[in-house]
């Protein structure tokens, strides 16, 4: 692809890890040839750290808190996502159309030089040989994991395998390439096929840090419903849940301060001092840094607040709530809820809804490690797949069943009264139980059209911040276009670029 992925690569790189310790654990990457860069088992460990350090769901809150209906305007906002999210304006411009396509391949080169040097390391013993394979089995993992987060913001279709997905890079590009998109089925075969071989790879074991056996198939799970290939979903979502139960109430929010992993299958570290413990951009996709600073400058400063439309489908008896909305005392919190918010005379600072979903680490505020997939996923895949063979009874059952883990009691059995009802209940359940987590976005484009729903922001702030009110769940931008900085290197990809978009 001629030089313009290879040159994001080295940028982002120097940008990301520029003040890494430890030189051979990242900055190598990416920079220098595989046989320089890896010597030995020790240093492809050491490189394989640094491949985990490229993962980050910032972006993908941010994403979902700018462009959809999870936040409104916060008392503390200055102008953030007035001109973009607030009114829905993704062009092939957008901070949110770059990023994550630059990090997406330099995330996927760096993986590919890691992949290549393990054919030209020896190991020294048997020991080695199993920590080269298993290494080697996480990066293949983490290789499929980065192409399907690529495809499920850049193709119109999941389940159409002869859409356009994106590049698929499987190798370390070279100067001259100039590759063009490949289809949803390529990638979702190269997907496959390096799933197959990190199952294969990987020793087992149970650290939520790090790719397992488990992550493998979580991923295989979540592909699969957004494929809608519902019985392998269900298979695969089921063999989860006896060993990672759902939390209960104490232990969820425990979970949202990194004290309980009772339902974490995987998650991302975040340590203090660590290269993501800095103050994330304000207001934009293109974020990086304290997970909870995606919506607030610091305690008590929030930007954007919780939307009024996803607020007032919270329960103050469900877990879920009290986990959402930051109920602290001033000054760590300007939570105030009016009672009457519709009528109250200044809207922006009577009725303040603080996210409080990332209070942080002792020590550092808005700091948390990233929870990639929980057993409430793995649960609520279930319940898309009986609503899909119209099973309402059952989907109806395990949706209870989630309401009475984050309530502690027992919850009325819902009922639905067709497939169209029961999508828009579990539209809603996934959308208070992964409220800012960075499901949102691609949650309507896959759910929304069955669940006749839509991004929907609730009138009042529409009226008093001047947001638009609605985005259909059948609107072109609920897929990314190709950035414009890529056609600069990349000419050829323009006829590539997705519906609605203009190059």
């Amino acid at each position: 692809m001629k030089n313009n992925i290879f040159k994001l690569t080295i940028m982002a790189v120097i940008a990301i890890f520029s003040n890494c310790e430890n030189a051979i654990d990242i900055n190598q990457v990416g920079r220098v040839t595989a046989d320089v860069a890896f010597t030995n088992v020790l240093e492809l460990q050491q490189g394989l750290n640094g491949a985990y350090g490229r993962f980050d769901l910032t972006r993908e809150v941010a994403m979902a808190v700018n462009y959809t209906d999870e936040t409104a305007e916060g008392p503390d906002n200055g102008g953030q996502g007035r001109a973009t999210g607030f009114i829905f304006n993704l062009t092939a411009e957008s901070s949110a159309a770059s990023t994550f396509w630059t990090s997406g391949y330099s995330t996927l080169n760096a993986l590919n030089r890691l992949i290549d040097a393990g054919d030209l390391i020896t190991p020294a013993n048997a020991t080695e040989t199993t920590q080269k394979n298993n290494i080697l089995g996480q990066a293949y993992a983490l290789r499929a994991y980065a192409h399907f987060q690529m495809l499920s913001y850049y193709t119109t279709d999941y389940t159409d395998d002869q859409a356009l997905g994106v590049i698929k890079m499987d190798f370390v590009p070279s100067i001259a390439d100039k590759l063009l998109r490949s289809t949803n089925g390529e990638i979702y075969t190269l997907i496959e096929e390096d799933l197959s071989k990190a199952a294969s790879m990987i020793e087992a074991q149970n650290n939520t840090f790090y790719v397992s056996k488990d992550f493998v198939t979580a991923l295989r799970a979540r592909i699969a419903a957004y494929r809608q290939d519902y019985t392998t979903a269900q298979t695969l979502a089921a063999s989860l849940m006896s060993r990672y139960p759902l939390a209960d109430k104490d232990q969820y929010e425990l979970m949202f301060t990194d004290q309980d992993n009772t339902e974490v299958i995987f998650k991302l570290k975040r340590d203090i001092n660590g290269i993501y413990d800095n103050q994330p951009a304000s207001g934009t996709v293109a974020a990086s840094g304290w997970i909870g600073g995606v919506t607030l400058f610091g305690e008590g400063t929030p930007y954007f607040d919780m939307g009024r439309s996803l607020f007032n489908l919270l329960d103050p008896n469900d877990i879920r709530y009290s986990v959402c909305l930051d109920t602290r005392p001033a000054p760590a919190s300007k939570t105030k809820i009016a009672p009457d918010y519709t009528n109250t005379l200044d809207y922006r600072n009577d009725d303040v809804l603080q996210i409080g979903k990332y209070l942080g680490k002792p020590g550092q505020p808005l700091l948390n490690d990233h929870k990639v997939f929980r057993s409430s996923e793995m649960h609520l895949i279930i319940v898309e797949a009986k609503i899909s063979r119209n099973d309402l009874t059952g989907a109806a059952a395990d949706i209870q069943t989630l309401r009475n883990v984050r309530f502690g009691t027992t919850q009325p059995l819902p009922v639905y009264a067709n497939q169209q009802q029961a999508y828009a209940a579990l539209l809603n359940e996934r959308r208070i139980e992964f409220a800012f987590e960075g499901h949102r976005w691609k949650d309507i484009k896959r759910l929304g059209v069955r669940a006749n729903q839509g991004a929907t922001r609730d009138p009042i702030d529409v009226a008093k911040f001047g947001m638009t009110a609605t985005l259909a769940p059948d609107d072109y931008r609920f897929t990314l276009p190709i950035p414009t900085v890529e056609f600069n290197g990349n000419p050829g990809l323009r006829v590539q670029q997705n519906p609605g978009y203009n190059n």
